[in-house]
């Protein structure tokens, strides 16, 4: 075993594992994934405003593109701490247009929808979006049949309470148990509903109804959600936490932070990261597979 009773790991990153999103066949296992962060919104956490036109939220996925992102993710809604919840139309009117354009200009990006919304899944996946990225893992009651209608990706994530309330008393028995227990029930629940395990994945939700400890402990044993068998996805890019760790008040000024977690995530098994600064961070995961694969992926 290796360092706080982790397994020991050589060559090989994430379990080798194909997900199947929709018309692209995203291989993970080999090297890390980077999925990129589009926030078309007024007022998410981080970057909301800059990117809230069409034409700049375009750009800026093609920016993503080449700057090292498979997948980008497209969030019409904030679900920052305290952030209200908007309708669904509104959501479409944000989403559906930056999805449709960027599948024309960019046909081999593989386009993910944030959403928790099973109308804006829907709208989405049928302009082009091969990926439901969804923070409440299905408590919409129609989404997990939304998506199994489709041949989308679905990305199920770990959330304690509802982003208004989330970070007001979060409370765990064990809180890696109950993550992981969480999201077993909700793999279970996404195979009864039709989509194949082949599409799965799932994300703990760093930050989202969790304490600075609950997000460390786990990050520390990040192994054990690898140990479901499906793709795992997370998210801790410029996140409360690293702010508090690094006294940071800024996002855009936890980077540096944002890059040691990605790092350790990658060595862990991590099969894809979601950050904002994906220049920044294809770099860091570029060193970190090469050494654990021994040589450049």
């Amino acid at each position: 075993m290796g360092p706080m009773g982790t397994p020991e790991r050589t060559t090989e990153l994430g379990t080798r594992l194909v997900w199947q999103c929709g018309v692209h066949a995203v291989e993970l296992g080999d090297r890390t994934v980077l999925m990129g962060i589009l926030n078309v919104t007024p007022d998410s956490f981080s970057d909301g405003g800059r990117f809230f036109e069409v034409d700049a939220a375009v750009d800026r996925a093609l920016q993503l593109r080449d700057d090292g992102a498979t997948i980008v993710d497209i969030g019409g809604e904030s679900t920052r701490p305290g952030a209200d919840p908007i309708p669904s139309e509104e959501e479409i009117r944000r989403v559906a247009p930056v999805v449709e354009r960027l599948q024309a200009e960019a046909p081999d990006l593989v386009l993910s929808v944030d959403t928790s919304k099973a109308a804006v899944a829907r709208a989405a996946v049928d302009v082009g979006a091969s990926i439901v990225n969804d923070v409440s893992a299905g408590r919409d009651p129609r989404m997990l049949d939304a998506v199994a209608s489709t041949r989308a990706g679905y990305v199920a994530m770990h959330m304690q309470g509802e982003p208004g309330t989330m970070q007001a008393d979060p409370h765990y028995s064990d809180v890696v148990e109950d993550v992981r227990s969480f999201l077993g029930d909700r793999l279970r629940a996404a195979e009864q509903a039709g989509i194949q395990r082949d599409r799965l994945c799932v994300d703990p939700g760093l930050g989202f109804g969790k304490t600075l400890e609950h997000n460390l402990a786990l990050l520390r044993d990040i192994h054990r959600i690898v140990e479901l068998g499906v793709p795992v996805l997370a998210g801790p890019s410029r996140k409360r936490f690293i702010g508090t760790l690094t006294g940071a008040e800024d996002p855009a000024d936890r980077v540096e932070g944002t890059a040691a977690v990605v790092a350790w995530l990658v060595a862990q098994g991590t099969h894809i990261v979601r950050v904002h600064d994906v220049r920044e961070m294809t770099r860091v995961v570029q060193v970190v597979d090469a050494i654990v694969l021994g040589s450049a992926p």
